[in-house]
């Protein structure tokens, strides 16, 4: 048996590398909407997807520009996510009288449902194939540079016409890292609000210690209703909400974004991952949780506004070592490996493919090594982690603002073209609070890592910190600067270059100083590394293309997926875990841990304890493939009916960046009859509930 499973594993990631094998049987797959599986289904599951129950999946199905997924789920727009993916939200309309974020909230009528002040929902319209378009505009005799400049030439140009024709969102995304180009088309919603939120003992409950662990007992749940005209969008394609919820061994679907995968990494940039880029993460994760916790140790009020940047801090901290822990896996690399010499072996027996295909890797291995030269650089300066603050992301977006648009849309930097201009000015313009306390403990912790980094002997450290130590130039960038008041960045930005150049606001001052070497590095990286990958990529792809098909799923690209999976349990340390928890467990969980933080239950919970059915079906997994992104995708069934919310996976999960394993790979997710029995029992919110259906 486990020979047979390796084996499945193996074929997995060799298909992956254009390697003959036979079908696979595990479930596994982050599939296009526009190439489901469907042989897989049918013959597996005896289920085929029709095209109405996958336009409708689609159109359910809704992206959150802060990172995450959620869904439609009544006809009166109202929008189902987790708490933790709401939280950004939940923190910017938070107050020192009213936290959102740890207290909670209900909105008994539409007047009082507060608005966010910067959050995007994108919902996918349609999808349409431009590789043909793309590869056309990059001839073979172009070096690195023009290639590069050629295809965000041609993508800014298929952009700008799809939004200029349809008014929809139009982003033209990558596929098997540069062997497809499709063209997805959003209906975006700006005017968001806020319905529900639970409490932020009971969304986390278990805390660091239970993230990514199972059993779970979070209600890690978040309601928000889109506008249109001021008032609450009327939604065609929404999901009914099952009467029963997910049952064990039943078969399920998730509908999300996953945000990014390296599963068709070749292995020396899998390398590269292991021993450059996730540990220079980890470190700089380390060291942002340290600073956030200091912070919050000085009174309530700041623990209050740095508790939403601590809580993503400290959970990608946790899926970072997981990354790193399967890289350094000899078993997992060694499965790489091997399905990479295999492939390798059939190219080299093939003078053709050979011929056509195999240099791919050697080029990929020399990217690396540019990586490495300039790793540092990028992520200080263009990665902004020696500037890390809201305030300077905002004067860096000024500048290059007013100097991207004097420049024609197809040579724009991709986030300043005229496609993705309505975007960016929510963002630059948003009316969510900055606290100047918070903004000077991270500027003053990220100067002194960019002094680390750097030198300071570098001349450019050296102008950046105008003779100051990190804590003084930090206080005179962050009290000098105007640009935290609204009307002063619009005032700024219709100024232009003429504005920017004469501005005596320090912050942008600095960020003019910074961006031409930041910039010289972004283009190294992208010219001498991103696209000489994606040629390389494309060469793999067009070879398994070639020989399968598109019988696979290309990486997450935090674009809309489709997996599939059963809901069912698992094996570890020779223990049964089961697939699902109960609301009764919870109470008992916290007993077990003397109810004390982070297993402490709300006192709503503990008040109404002996309203609600203990033997309510709250959290369970499933064999569904998922990844960061995914959290708030719906989990439906094969009647497209809403069974539960993806928030988390098992602590076996977090090595799918780079490989599937069914055997102990589990999503998790709240069960929907704990939403409801939650909504009517404790919260007294039975309104809330009707309007779901029930």
């Amino acid at each position: 048996m486990q020979r047979s499973r390796f084996l499945v594993m193996l074929c997995g990631m060799a298909l992956h590398a254009g390697f003959v094998c036979p079908a696979i049987f595990a479930d596994e797959g982050m599939w296009l909407f526009n190439n489901l599986p469907r042989k897989q289904l049918a013959e597996k599951y005896k289920f085929d997807p029709t095209a109405e129950w996958t336009d409708h999946v689609m159109k359910s199905s809704v992206r959150f520009n802060s990172g995450g997924s959620g869904s439609f789920v009544s006809s009166t727009g109202l929008v189902l996510t987790n708490h933790h993916v709401g939280a950004d939200t939940l923190h910017k309309i938070s107050t020192a009288g009213h936290d959102y974020y740890k207290e909670g909230f209900w909105a008994k009528t539409h007047a009082e449902e507060p608005k966010a002040p910067d959050l995007e929902l994108n919902v996918l319209q349609s999808i349409e194939d431009v590789t043909g378009r793309v590869n056309a505009a990059v001839k073979p005799e172009m070096s690195s540079s023009e290639a590069f400049v050629a295809r965000r030439g041609v993508i800014s140009t298929i952009e700008k016409e799809s939004f200029d024709k349809t008014g929809l969102r139009s982003d033209v995304v990558t596929l098997y890292q540069g062997g497809q180009y499709h063209l997805y088309r959003y209906k975006k919603y700006t005017d968001i609000r806020l319905v529900f939120a639970p409490e932020f003992e009971i969304a986390f409950f278990g805390g660091d210690p239970d993230n990514f662990e199972y059993p779970r007992y979070d209600l890690d749940v978040c309601l928000f209703r889109a506008y249109e005209d001021d008032k609450p969008a009327k939604i065609e394609h929404f999901l009914k909400w099952s009467k029963s919820g997910a049952i064990d061994g039943e078969l399920v679907f998730v509908s999300g974004h996953p945000g990014k995968t390296d599963r068709l990494n070749t292995v020396a940039a899998l390398k590269y991952i292991r021993d450059v880029q996730a540990p220079a993460m980890l470190d700089w994760l380390r060291r942002r949780e340290i600073m956030l916790q200091q912070f919050g140790e000085r009174s309530e009020e700041q623990s209050r506004i740095a508790k939403e940047d601590l809580f993503g801090v400290q959970n990608s901290r946790k899926a970072y070592y997981g990354r790193i822990a399967g890289l350094q896996d000899p078993e997992i690399l060694g499965r790489k490996e091997a399905a990479e010499r295999a492939i390798r072996a059939k190219f080299d027996s093939d003078p053709q493919m050979k011929k056509s295909y195999g240099d791919a890797w050697e080029k990929i291995e020399q990217t690396q090594k540019t990586r490495r030269e300039i790793g540092v650089q990028v992520n200080v300066l263009e990665g902004a982690r020696g500037f890390n603050s809201t305030v300077f992301s905002i004067a860096r977006t000024l500048v290059r603002l007013a100097e991207e648009n004097e420049k024609p849309n197809r040579e724009r930097l991709p986030e300043f073209s005229e496609a993705a201009r309505d975007s960016l000015e929510l963002g630059l313009y948003s009316t969510a609070p900055i606290y100047d306390d918070l903004e000077l403990a991270k500027l003053t912790d990220s100067l002194g890592y960019l002094l680390e980094k750097l030198g300071g002997e570098n001349p450019l450290a050296q102008k950046v910190m105008n003779g100051k130590n990190p804590a003084a130039r930090a206080a005179e960038l962050v009290g000098g600067t105007k640009i935290k008041d609204v009307a002063e960045r619009k005032r700024i930005a219709a100024g232009g270059r003429k504005e920017i150049a004469e501005s005596k606001d320090p912050l942008i001052v600095l960020a003019r100083l910074v961006d031409p070497e930041s910039r010289a590095i972004r283009k190294k990286l992208e010219e001498q590394v991103v696209e000489i990958e994606r040629q390389a990529y494309a060469q793999i792809s067009r070879a398994q293309f070639e020989m399968h098909g598109t019988s696979t799923y290309p990486d997450a690209t935090f674009t809309l997926r489709l997996s599939y999976g059963p809901v069912k349990g698992y094996e570890e340390n020779g223990k049964t875990i089961d697939p699902l928890t109960t609301m009764g467990g919870a109470f008992q969980h916290a007993t077990a841990h003397g109810n004390r933080s982070p297993w402490k239950l709300p006192d709503s919970w503990q008040k109404h304890e002996g309203d609600i059915d203990p033997k309510t079906p709250y959290n369970f997994v499933s064999t569904c493939d998922i990844i960061g992104g995914n959290s708030g995708s719906p989990v439906i069934n094969r009647a497209g009916e809403f069974v539960g919310i993806i928030f988390d996976g098992n602590i076996q999960s977090l090595v799918g960046d780079f490989v599937y394993d069914e055997r102990q790979n589990r999503a998790v997710s709240v069960h929907s009859a704990s939403i409801i029995e939650s909504l009517k029992k404790i919260y007294g919110a039975a309104p809330l509930a009707e309007e779901l259906g029930h």
